[in-house]
């Protein structure tokens, strides 16, 4: 069967606005200038801002770790118990990080975040045996909301128009396969850019890269799971 119409200037798109319609979905970080204000205040002995500040951030952590707990370890620990360790070291930890800001303030976070997943891999020893120290990008469908909906339809040049639920379920669950199917590195930044919603700059940061490679390699990330998609496709029509 021919592919739609459309498909090559779609991809074109895709490599000049890496982060496809970004800006049809809410970042799940709390908004930086708020979180500067509380840094400054706790720097100033605020208590008060001290904890506005982690808790302020408890949420966006939770949906980090949700997204890289394998199946196996969801079911043996709850994402929030992983979250309040990474809380409890966080205001350990405040002071020091405070005097000596080397990254922003969720990125630190997200670093003692990927420390806690490992320990919790470490300790549980899933059953599946996968290495202890790679991070699980399993998506749970939990966080297959509408703008994951309009990534995959947007992947497939397809319009996403109101249809009955058994469809976007479907579209759904494919799109849920065809990201666990990516290899670690591009799963990885398809998550960070498009679940976290971050920059292209944070994202170089957090995987050790140049700008330039860290948008090339969500470019290549997209590609892959676009002809992923598009085999299943094919394969169901």
């Amino acid at each position: 069967m021919a592919k739609p119409q459309g498909t090559g200037a779609s991809l074109r798109s895709a490599a000049s606005h890496p982060r496809i319609n970004a800006e049809r979905s809410e970042t799940m970080w709390p908004d930086a200038e708020r979180t500067r204000e509380l840094l400054d205040q706790a720097r100033s002995g605020d208590a008060a801002a001290v904890n506005g500040l982690l808790d302020r951030h408890r949420e966006a952590l939770r949906r980090m770790v949700a997204l890289r707990m394998d199946r196996a370890l969801q079911q043996r620990i709850d994402a929030s118990d992983v979250v309040q360790d990474v809380l409890v070291e966080a205001s350990r930890r405040l002071e020091e990080y405070l005097k000596h800001p080397q990254m922003p303030f969720q990125l630190w976070l997200r670093h003692i975040a990927k420390d806690r997943l490992i320990d919790a891999h470490r300790r549980h020893r899933v059953a599946a045996r996968r290495s202890v120290d790679r991070e699980q990008s399993l998506v749970a469908p939990a966080h297959l909301d509408h703008s994951t909906l309009d990534l995959a339809a947007q992947i497939l040049d397809r319009e996403l128009t109101p249809a009955a639920a058994a469809t976007q379920h479907e579209l759904a669950r494919r799109f849920q396969a065809a990201v666990e199917q990516l290899e670690e590195t591009d799963r990885e930044v398809i998550l960070l850019r498009h679940f976290e919603q971050l920059s292209n700059q944070e994202t170089a940061q957090i995987l050790s890269l140049s700008e330039p490679a860290a948008g090339m390699r969500y470019l290549r990330a997209i590609r892959r799971l676009r002809a992923m998609l598009d085999e299943s496709t094919a394969s169901e029509e």
